[in-house]
């Protein structure tokens, strides 16, 4: 590759910019490499184990934390990122009120982001290509060992607010990330200030409390991962604070001052499909494993599995109100082939059953309206 002069690369830069947003990125920038102070945090983090279960965080030594060594060559990293919001924070507010609706983290409502965006970025490297002549690339999303906010900060994008989301002063922080490692010494962007001040929102908000301490999150106890990354039993503990979230959650960001200017998503793919926004927990309860293929094809849905579906969907049941239709719909499942299945389906029965005998306390200990008496006049 012919390395261009700076001028014409502070040129191509700018052109760059232009072409993702024709291809619907809201916002380019570009980082260098050097992540130390990231790789001192993620150290720190996976000695306090905060990974949980997720044993890839570790696997990949210093790669995640040094781009060249991922993909040698590599001096810049190109970070872009997408608008996913379906809709307003007040629907999302309605649906966590309704406890017999489930609610399922927006950016999972519609299809995949993963392919629909690394289409989108494999154009726009072809693009550049075509601009710079031959160069070594690698386009990611979400899928390698790649430090995304930290590189998205470095890029100007945004800040690393408090509840660990990338956060932007003009688009709050409903987008997605991705990725262009490439050996093209492209001139980098600033990084913003951060702007959470004072603020603590996301902290007091978090239902499970794994928001540990600003800029801190033990992942062991995040609703993302107990319902989606997790494959075992849900802590008891922490069941009846899911409440009805049976795939993610969205509360650190639905409470974000930053958010009140985040922007509807333009994007057809990311509105919901199947009426996934309002279904009933019963209804989906009640899909069987090739219904929910069915139902969940080309969505990150699928993440979590059918068993992990199904075991999510237990604990948001035993949360619900005592109605007759939980009751049935739980006591289908008391013989369940997955021994997952069914340990969360007993919890959410004796959950039930200590609610319904609850209100039946209550009831009886209720003043009960005098009799009537025919008095002769």
């Amino acid at each position: 590759m012919t390395t261009p002069d700076p001028t014409a690369l502070a040129a191509l830069a700018e052109a760059l910019k232009a072409r993702a947003r024709e291809l619907g990125f809201q916002k380019l920038g570009v980082s260098g490499t050097d992540l130390e102070r990231d790789r001192a945090y993620l150290e720190r983090w996976l000695e306090l184990g905060r990974q949980g279960g997720m044993g890839y965080m570790s696997r990949h030594g210093s790669k995640r934390s040094t781009p060249a060594e991922l993909v040698p060559g590599t001096v810049r990293v190109i970070a872009v990122r997408m608008d996913y919001l379906p809709e307003p924070g007040g629907a999302m507010e309605r649906a966590l009120a309704e406890p017999e609706r489930a609610y399922i983290a927006r950016y999972a409502l519609g299809r995949d982001y993963h392919k629909l965006m690394r289409k989108r970025l494999e154009r726009l490297a072809e693009w550049l290509e075509a601009e710079a002549g031959p160069m070594q690339h690698r386009v990611f999303v979400d899928s390698a060992p790649v430090l995304e906010r930290a590189l998205a900060r470095k890029a100007g994008l945004g800040w690393i607010g408090k509840h660990t989301n990338l956060l932007d002063r003009q688009d709050g922080s409903w987008f997605l990330l991705g990725e262009i490692y490439t050996d093209l010494p492209l001139p980098t962007d600033d990084p913003v200030a951060g702007h959470c001040g004072s603020c603590r929102a996301c902290i007091d908000v978090c239902p499970t409390q794994a928001i540990v301490a600003p800029y801190e999150l033990d992942a062991r106890r995040c609703i993302s991962y107990l319902t989606i990354e997790h494959k075992g039993p849900i802590p008891v503990e922490l069941r009846s604070a899911i409440g009805n979230r049976i795939f993610g959650c969205d509360d650190c960001q639905l409470v974000c001052p930053w958010n009140r200017y985040a922007r509807l998503t333009g994007e057809q793919d990311f509105r919901p499909r199947h009426g996934l926004e309002s279904a009933k927990l019963v209804e989906l309860f009640g899909l069987s494993e090739s219904e929910w293929l069915a139902r969940t094809e080309g969505s990150a849905l699928r993440r979590a599995g059918y068993e992990g579906w199904r075991r999510n969907l237990a604990v948001a049941l035993g949360n619900a109100p005592a109605t007759a239709s939980i009751r049935e719909a739980l006591d289908t499942a008391a013989d369940d082939p997955s021994a997952l299945v069914r340990e969360h389906v007993a919890w959410a029965r004796a959950e039930q059953t200590a609610r319904r005998q609850a209100k039946a306390r209550r009831t009886a200990k209720a003043p009960q309206p005098a009799a009537s008496s025919d008095v002769d006049a």
